[in-house]
């Protein structure tokens, strides 16, 4: 595969003689053309009479990508396929662009890569997508698509009416307010059509698809879906996106920016994307992932949820008992602790235990009535993140003010300089100093 920082060649002459093309002949015209199904009509109109040579096709290799491929080669092997490698891909999606490559023939894709000189600026941690999703999509895909698809007239998506809400006016031919032809052949098929073809023609699937993952993109913001859920659920899992930026709906606008004010997890002094979800009745627990399962549901179905195979969390709720999963720590990504009013304590005290007592490592979240004022003791006791819905405490955190506790009636370490007369603790602090 040839890596390239954009397309170098342009064809305003051939675009401009294909927008003239389409605008006599008319978009909705060239639409009522073809039935909703032939996905192989479409394109091969597209590649072979309304784009000839100024047409490419952008594909992710996720888990349906092997179907347009597919289609791809049997019309035209050599058409440049655009693979947006932004860094931040599994693994397992980089082997797959050579298994599909060598499987079908592909022999002009053309690797994208992001600006070096944008990522030291904006991203030298490889960690925008925490904090900033929507920038950190915007570098690594939106800007070296833009750039290389300068040289074409038209380009040929995998997008499906059936994914989102958003997508779900797709016609098969569109006409962006960037004056190019976007071509989307699958854009009626559903998931029995894909899974029909993938069998027909027993093409390869992308190794992570086996284990739920039904829409693949980068890897820090991409997880596997459970029953009921739709085929995109796990991308940016739990916020307000649906898209990376690279595609503009039908009224010829970009998908909305997420709201940084929709960021509500605290964590390593910034708001961050969160991943988990609300707990709500009703998957199996072999199937429950990224939530947060209330201590009492886990312990009555301890065995399946030790069982499962996806991402845990463990919900505490004031006066549950944590001593009840000691033995089960390992098996939580995160561990939400409980406070439902200010002046409640007990969230403290399991937070203690867990951490000081039972060796607890991971995401320790507080969760309910999280005020400014309580951040520092809640820290104390090893909480690491806040879900904080509290307007001023919001601000106070944007703002960097926190309240500061300079002396403890109960210290907690050596750190600690203890107020009044045990003067032995203030010894046994000086002398691990």
């Amino acid at each position: 595969m040839e890596m390239i920082e954009h397309s170098s060649h342009t064809d305003a002459a051939r675009r401009a003689g294909g927008e003239s093309w389409l605008a006599a002949f008319g978009i909705m015209a060239l639409n009522s053309m073809f039935g909703q199904k032939d996905a192989s009509g479409v394109l091969r109109m597209a590649i072979e009479d309304l784009l000839v040579d100024d047409l490419a096709v952008v594909s992710s290799f996720g888990a349906d990508s092997a179907v347009l491929l597919h289609m791809v080669c049997a019309i035209n092997p050599d058409l440049p396929v655009l693979f947006l490698q932004t860094g931040r891909h599994f693994d397992q999606t980089l082997a797959y662009v050579k298994t599909l490559s060598d499987r079908l023939g592909l022999t002009n894709v053309q690797t994208l890569v992001p600006d070096s000189d944008q990522l030291a600026r904006f991203d030298p941690d490889a960690d925008l997508w925490k904090s900033d999703p929507d920038s950190c999509c915007h570098i690594r895909k939106t800007e070296p698509l833009d750039k290389a698809l300068s040289g074409f007239g038209g380009w040929v998506t995998g997008r499906k009416r059936h994914q989102t809400q958003e997508r779900g006016v797709l016609s098969h031919f569109e006409l962006t307010d960037d004056k190019r032809i976007k071509v989307n052949p699958l854009a009626y098929w559903d998931e029995e059509d894909v899974a029909a073809y993938k069998k027909v023609h027993n093409l390869p699937e992308h190794p992570l698809f086996g284990s739920g993952f039904t829409s693949i993109g980068c890897a820090p913001c991409t997880s596997a879906v459970t029953t009921g859920e739709g085929a995109r659920a796990g991308r940016w899992r739990g916020l307000n996106k649906t898209e990376c930026g690279i595609h503009f709906d039908v009224n010829k606008r970009i998908s909305p920016a997420m709201a940084k004010a929709e960021l509500t997890l605290f964590r390593d002094g910034r708001f961050v994307a969160d991943p988990w979800g609300k707990w709500v009745e009703g998957p199996a627990p072999s199937e429950a992932r990224y939530a947060h399962v209330p201590l009492a549901q886990f312990v009555a179905n301890r065995t399946a949820y030790l069982a499962g195979p996806h991402p845990l969390g463990l919900l505490v709720g004031a006066g549950d008992n944590v001593e009840e999963v000691a033995s089960d720590l390992s098996r939580f990504s995160s561990i939400a602790i409980e406070f439902r009013t200010f002046t409640d304590g007990r969230g403290y005290s399991s937070a203690r235990l867990l951490v000081e007592r039972m060796g607890y490592k991971g995401e320790l979240r507080a969760v309910g009535d999280v005020l400014v004022d309580q951040i520092p003791l809640m820290r104390r006791c090893g909480i690491n993140a806040f879900v904080v819905g509290h307007a001023a405490t919001r601000k106070a955190l944007e703002q960097g003010v926190q309240s500061a506790i300079d002396v403890f009636m109960q210290p907690v370490g050596v750190d600690e300089i203890p107020l009044g007369t045990r003067c032995f603790l203030r010894r046994a602090n000086h002398s691990n100093s």
